[in-house]
């Protein structure tokens, strides 16, 4: 089986069943909405769909950190914004399936328009920014940053998109303008192992181990600006992507 896993023939059907899946898994969110309310089907279908997905591609996912965090975060009393590095595309369900609190996510708008899942997505409270209008974008952060005080727990990639050589890149300011005016921690965190089982540009889902890293809330309000902040938050996940990728490859 785990050859068969690094096979062309294994790529194209996981292709085939995640599209299925993910299609199936839209619409019993939009389904069971009117019953359970948009946030609660979200989180319920989506990580089944990611889990079940992991388990048959042969992911083996492990986190760490999680516990050492303060329990307001942990019991959703206390709303964050998580921050983390972007290996490739499994890194949103990755961490759906791996966070155990609601988590909402900053997205492009362009998600927001595409059948099914978008509409999915914009039930379970994605927030969705115009990158390419800046007086626009400016203003949906600062509404977020509203929604986030009022008690929404959100998921920012500050890259703004995922890496393609494998190394972090540069960090985009919008995130941490956002954490400033929100005034809630950030936890920084890493992800490695999407890199190598869904590589940049490629569609074959291969096998592999996911290391899931939490790290020490960082308070906006210690910081005398937002680029102190940004090197600060940065200098965490850097830590703790070195950190996984040395557990990665022992």
């Amino acid at each position: 089986m785990a050859t068969f896993r690094n096979t062309w023939l294994w790529g194209i059907l996981m292709i085939l069943w995640g599209v299925l899946t993910v299609i199936v898994c839209a619409l019993l969110i939009l389904l069971l909405a009117p019953f359970m309310g948009g946030k609660r089907a979200f989180y319920t279908m989506g990580p089944l769909w990611a889990r079940q997905m992991f388990r048959i591609g042969g992911v083996r996912l492990e986190m760490e950190g999680w516990d050492d965090l303060p329990e307001d975060i942990r019991n959703e009393k206390q709303p964050v914004i998580f921050m983390s590095n972007h290996e490739s595309n499994l890194d949103p369900p990755v961490l759906i399936s791996a966070i155990p609190v609601p988590a909402v996510y900053i997205s492009k708008k362009e998600l927001k328009w595409v059948p099914l899942v978008g509409w999915a997505a914009r039930l379970g409270g994605t927030i969705f920014i115009d990158r390419g209008n800046r007086d626009q974008a400016i203003h949906k952060i600062h509404q977020a940053a509203a929604e986030i005080r009022g008690g929404k727990t959100v998921v920012i990639f500050p890259e703004g998109t995922r890496t393609r050589t494998g190394k972090l890149g540069p960090f985009k300011k919008g995130g941490f303008a956002m954490a400033l005016s929100a005034g809630v921690p950030i936890v920084p965190l890493a992800t490695v192992g999407g890199f190598k089982t869904l590589p940049p540009g490629s569609l074959h889902f291969r096998p592999g181990r996911y290391t899931i890293l939490f790290g020490k809330p960082v308070n906006p309000g210690d910081f005398t600006d937002r680029e102190a902040l940004m090197r600060e938050v940065r200098r965490t996940i850097e830590t703790l992507v070195e950190t996984a990728k040395a557990r990665n490859a022992a």
